[in-house]
């Protein structure tokens, strides 16, 4: 630590000649000098120091206001300071201990005294920058898991993690489900270079975040092509069939006027989930249960460019939407279920029905 940079403060000439000598005989040669507390603020606001030794009696801004001026300064506050003083000022140097100085020199100096107090100051700031740099490293870690985590799971999701280390699993009633799927994905793979395969979906996934964040869902996970999000669960949604409906539309638009010109297949069913983390090494935060199960197959009925919606999500939107009724339609796994194909958003029209009947989807 002999490289330390120390600044001492005494107008008086031969105190400030001797504490240097002295110091430069302990091998600390970075030391520099100021006559009054005004010059010794201003050398502090110019240049780090490790240590400061200062007068306590000094004309103008005396030892006393200077030690106030940098315990008050969140910037050099964690500098030790040494107060010198004479054996009549011990009040003084009680008060400025009592201000956060380090320690304190009596004049005359006793160079072992002098030796001693220097090191265990520098000693002692070397040990609270350590601890410093170290709290600082954690925290950027933590805002890098943090940034982690909110890439993997929901904001809410994250916010109970942190709070209490686990995201209980619930069951959430009402909510909306969403998932969209690109048509003709398989035969895109194999015809195309992975490297665009790839910057063709981020492109697309990157749109299904900033739609699904703007109409107030949330995008719970991608599973190949397939896209995944919820309206009404971790987050509030007075309206959430309707921010599905709007956001799957906006999907297809903006998977047809991106790089690779997809079409999208959309299914929106309301009903309650099961969500939670899974995993260990590789958590992910899902949804189980029926709802979670019809949306899929509904991704799977008819043309693409619709938006399928079940019964009880179609409920909450008619008279608000444009769309067909196309009977019921045996679901795998599901049995017979009324679908509605939906056409646009705004008021409804008269239209045909053609009812696709009992016809058994994937």
């Amino acid at each position: 630590m002999n490289d330390a940079a120390i600044l001492v403060v005494d107008d008086d000439d031969n105190n400030q000649f001797t504490l240097v000598q002295r110091l430069a005989r302990e091998g600390y040669a970075n030391v520099t000098t100021a006559s009054n507390g005004q010059d010794a603020l201003a050398l502090l606001s110019q240049s780090p120091f490790d240590l400061v030794l200062l007068d306590v009696m000094m004309p103008g801004l005396d030892g006393i206001a200077v030690l106030t001026a940098i315990k008050e300064n969140p910037l050099l506050r964690h500098v030790p300071v040494i107060m010198i003083s004479a054996a009549s000022d011990l009040d003084r140097v009680v008060h400025c201990i009592e201000l956060g100085a380090e320690d304190y020199l009596p004049k005359p100096f006793n160079k072992v005294l002098l030796r001693a107090r220097v090191r265990a100051s520098l000693e002692k700031k070397h040990l609270r920058d350590q601890e410093r740099a170290h709290s600082a490293q954690i925290e950027h870690q933590r805002g890098r898991l943090s940034d982690l985590l909110h890439a993997i799971l929901p904001s809410p999701a994250v916010a109970e993690l942190e709070a209490t280390g686990g995201v209980e699993p619930r069951r959430y009633p009402g909510v909306a489900v969403l998932f969209c799927d690109i048509s003709d994905f398989t035969a895109y793979c194999d015809q195309h270079p992975p490297e665009t395969v790839i910057r063709h979906l981020q492109h697309l996934v990157e749109e299904f975040e900033e739609l699904t964040a703007r109409y107030g869902m949330e995008k719970i996970k991608t599973v190949g092509d397939a896209f995944l999000a919820t309206g009404n669960l971790l987050l509030p949604h007075s309206d959430p069939v309707m921010a599905g409906l709007s956001c799957a539309f906006d999907m297809i638009q903006a998977a047809r006027i991106g790089p690779a010109s997809w079409e999208l297949r959309c299914g929106l069913h309301l009903g309650p989930v099961v969500a939670g983390v899974v995993g260990r090494s590789k958590f992910s935060f899902d949804l189980w249960g029926d709802t979670v199960n019809v949306a899929a197959r509904l991704v799977t009925v008819g043309q693409s460019g619709y938006v399928h919606l079940s019964e009880p999500a179609w409920s909450q939107i008619r008279g608000r939407a444009d769309a067909e009724p196309l009977g019921m339609i045996t679901l795998r796994g599901k049995g017979a279920v009324s679908v509605f194909r939906c056409l646009r958003l705004g008021a409804p029209q008269t239209m045909p029905v053609h009812p696709i009947g009992s016809q058994e989807t994937a």
